[in-house]
């Protein structure tokens, strides 16, 4: 199944974070890393705190949207993150966006990933691994950018 990962980190040393954690999606069971995008710099939204810095990162896998799901959020406590407050700073934030062109809307997990089609920083960087994406439910990835662009965003130094 073609996915795509949302990583987006601003504590700490967030380039070296992303790195560590595309190694950590590349060495996953039963999956394959197809594709990064470059690292964007962001604004936090509806949050306060440093930039982050985001990427996405396109996988093949076997593993089944729930394993998946497993597998990031273990990356994800490996690196210290702390889920104090919706939008809290993190070290690292990993989001399945895309499960193929699967709809799944369960209490634990919802894919698309909910937000993705308002988020520049996850359009953009998507918009780089496949420009002429249609994200289910919500149409093509380049009318989707488009109503974003008042985000600020820029390729990260």
């Amino acid at each position: 199944m073609r996915v795509f990962i949302g990583l987006g980190a601003n504590l700490g040393d967030a380039a070296a974070t992303l790195n560590a954690a595309v190694a950590a999606l590349a060495a996953l069971p039963l999956t394959s890393l197809t594709a990064r995008s470059k690292t964007y710099r962001s604004a936090p939204i509806d949050a306060h705190g440093p930039d982050y810095l985001n990427a996405v990162a396109e996988l093949e896998t076997a593993l089944s949207p729930v394993a998946l799901l497993s597998e990031l959020q273990g990356i994800e406590q490996a690196h210290g993150r702390e889920r104090a407050y919706r939008n809290a700073p993190r070290t690292l934030d990993l989001d399945l966006l895309l499960y193929g062109d699967q709809v799944i809307a369960t209490p634990e997990l919802t894919v698309p990933h909910a937000r993705m089609h308002e988020r520049a920083f996850v359009l953009l960087p998507l918009q780089e691994l496949a420009p002429d994406l249609q994200i289910p439910m919500r149409g093509k990835l380049a009318d989707l950018l488009a109503a974003a662009c008042d985000q600020r965003i820029a390729v990260s130094a």
